[in-house]
C-alpha cells in the first residue's frame, strides 16, 4: 500500500473545480443572506404604494409569519440602513432601502417575464420567480433580458408580416 508521500500532487485541474464550486456554494450562502432582505423591503414597498403605510402587522399578514419574527427583520433592515421607524409607527425605506426595492422588483419582473415567454403560466412564473430571482447572477439576468427583447422583436415581425 502506497504512503501519503507517494501519492501524486494534486491536479491543477481539480484544483481549479473546486475553488469554482466553492465560489458556487458561497454565491448561494450570500443569496441566502440577502434573500429575506430583498423581500422585506420588497414588500414594504408595495404596501407603502397601495395602502400609503407599512405597518410591522401587515407585513407579518403578508409573510405568514408572527409579528416577532417581523419585528427581529426589521431591527436587522434598521442596522443595514435600508428602513426606518419608530415605536408604533409605520416602517419607512431609506435611500438604500428603496434601491433594493426597485432592484428586486426589477429581478423579479424579468424573471418572471422569462418564465411566462417560456410557457409557464402567471400565476406560477411569479411563484416560481419569488426563490429564483435572488439567485441569479447579474450576467444571467442579463442573457435574460437580451432573449426576451429578442423574442418581443420577433413577435413585432411576426405581426407585420
Amino acid at each position: 500500500m502506497a504512503s501519503g508521500d507517494d501519492l501524486p500532487d494534486d491536479d491543477p485541474g481539480e484544483d481549479l473545480e473546486r475553488a469554482r464550486r466553492a465560489e458556487r456554494f458561497k454565491r448561494v450562502r450570500d443569496a441566502h443572506q440577502t434573500e429575506m432582505a430583498e423581500d422585506y423591503v420588497e414588500l414594504i414597498a408595495d404596501l407603502i404604494e397601495r395602502k400609503g403605510e407599512a405597518r410591522l402587522v401587515d407585513l407579518a399578514e403578508c409573510l405568514g409569519v408572527s409579528k416577532p419574527t417581523v419585528n427581529g427583520a426589521i431591527q436587522r433592515l434598521q442596522r443595514d440602513g435600508l428602513v426606518s421607524s419608530e415605536r408604533y409607527r409605520s416602517i419607512f425605506l431609506t435611500d438604500k432601502g428603496r434601491g433594493l426595492a426597485q432592484c428586486s422588483r426589477e429581478r423579479h419582473r424579468v424573471v418572471r417575464e422569462l418564465l411566462i415567454a417560456l410557457g409557464v403560466d402567471a400565476e406560477t412564473a411569479d411563484a416560481d420567480a419569488e426563490g429564483i430571482e435572488h439567485h441569479v447572477s447579474e450576467a444571467t439576468l442579463e442573457a435574460f433580458r437580451r432573449h426576451l427583447a429578442k423574442s418581443r422583436r420577433r413577435t413585432r415581425r411576426q405581426r407585420r408580416n
